[in-house]
């Protein structure tokens, strides 16, 4: 029987944002049936977001997010 092998861009801890709200930085908590489930870094009683993987992208603290976008793409 073959193992069935996860492949997911972001691990648990990363931090990531969302394309919709590029502003807030997000930490992956889990990763469930090609779903994250993430939450707003330092905001402890806000509630759990849900993405798909195609709506993140890595969060880099040096670039601007305008000009992260323009190197993904």
């Amino acid at each position: 029987m073959r193992k069935k092998t996860v492949n997911k861009r972001h691990q648990k801890g990363d931090l990531v944002f969302a394309k919709v709200r590029p502003c807030v930085t997000l930490v992956v908590r889990l990763y469930v049936r090609k779903v994250y489930y993430c939450t707003i870094q330092n905001n402890t009683t806000a509630s759990e977001l849900v993405y798909l993987e195609s709506e993140l992208r890595p969060y880099m603290a040096n670039l601007s997010t305008t000009k992260h976008e323009q190197l993904t793409l």
